[in-house]
């Protein structure tokens, strides 16, 4: 597996952010869990359905958290993003290693046919009737099509993961996921407990899958520039539920600097996106105020014409500097072909 490399700079930054309040939602969940399964304090329908709600949401705080470890930004301790990865990925099915080799080349070939986290909707050669017919399933079956796209970079005839030693390690952990669930599965059965693990884990992670989902919708899709600060939504939220929000999924609503810089503390995005729009007056960033305002703007590529990059009207995209298996510092500097950039590149 590969181990994303920092920069003094970007190391001192990790290790001086203060990440352990963004937690809350961590302990705040399994408390929940526990409620919800004991019914405490009360079995009453309205708080059995808050409590499902509110599980479901931090689960998917969880994805984000998910998604911080896959980068390795969680902390200055990479060994702590690896294991809490995997712990995090066993339970929602997506093999630690998978993901992160899946998103690193969603930050360098974003848009692209190489994009593999964003397939269908990067791939040119899938039809605009599957397009629509997919998402739906994309959308409402999240939990199972997440591991199942994820899962393709692996599994498929051209997978780019051709290291033995990378592709034993995904494995191991596959072997984990099917170990682990075939116990606990096991376990409900024999103790006559499967209703109480479909009700307490499996109606909120469906629900999760859903909130993420519509977070990869309104983040990518309808995007054609396969410049990360113009190919990607970005929300910096002007009222306190998105604050809070933002906040708690470690900054990822903040996406075009997050794509731009894939290895950047996620508490600097937000003064990053200041600069950059300081630095170019005159480039028209696709930020939005609130997260609502950001989907009404996807909404119309959900319906019509669900796609990115050359299926949102791209021409094809011109070779990369070069080819990458690791996170970098600035995809566009490093990365990306001068003709396919937009924006300025200060």
């Amino acid at each position: 597996m590969s181990v994303t490399q920092f920069t003094e700079q970007e190391l001192k930054a990790l290790e001086e952010k203060t990440t352990i309040p963004r937690f809350l939602f961590l302990p705040v969940g399994l408390v929940a869990i526990w409620c919800l399964a004991v019914y405490w304090p009360t079995d009453a329908i309205s708080w059995q359905i808050f409590l499902t709600l509110f599980i479901s949401y931090c689960l998917f705080c969880w994805t984000s958290c998910f998604h911080e470890c896959s980068h390795h930004t969680l902390s200055g301790s990479k060994n702590a993003s690896i294991w809490l990865g995997r712990i995090l990925g066993t339970a929602m099915f997506v093999p630690y290693t998978v993901y992160r080799e899946s998103h690193i080349r969603h930050h360098a070939y974003l848009n692209k046919p190489s994009d593999w986290e964003l397939w269908p909707y990067s791939d040119p050669n899938t039809s605009l009737r599957f397009r629509r017919v997919f998402i739906w399933f994309d959308l409402i079956l999240g939990v199972f099509m997440a591991p199942f796209i994820y899962g393709r970079i692996f599994w498929h005839k051209d997978s780019p993961l051709t290291d033995p030693k990378l592709r034993r390690t995904i494995r191991y952990e596959y072997a984990g996921i099917v170990v682990t669930w075939g116990l606990i599965i096991g376990l409900c059965i024999h103790f006559d407990a499967i209703w109480g693990l479909l009700r307490v884990w499996v109606l909120p992670h469906y629900l999760a899958g859903i909130y993420q989902n519509t977070r990869k919708f309104t983040e990518h899709l309808g995007m054609s520039s396969y410049d990360p600060m113009l190919g990607t939504r970005t929300v910096v939220g002007n009222n306190i539920i998105t604050k809070l929000c933002t906040y708690f999924n470690f900054d990822i609503f903040v996406h075009g600097p997050h794509h731009r810089h894939p290895k950047i503390a996620h508490n600097l995005l937000l003064q990053k996106m200041d600069d950059y729009k300081e630095q170019n007056p005159d480039v028209k960033y696709p930020v939005f105020t609130t997260y609502w305002a950001a989907i009404i703007d996807m909404a119309p590529s959900f319906f019509k014409q669900p796609g990115v990059g050359m299926n949102a009207g791209a021409p094809a995209p011109a070779k990369e500097k070069k080819q990458i298996d690791n996170f970098v510092g600035d995809v566009s500097k490093e990365v990306l072909a001068e003709t396919d950039l937009s924006s300025r590149k200060d």
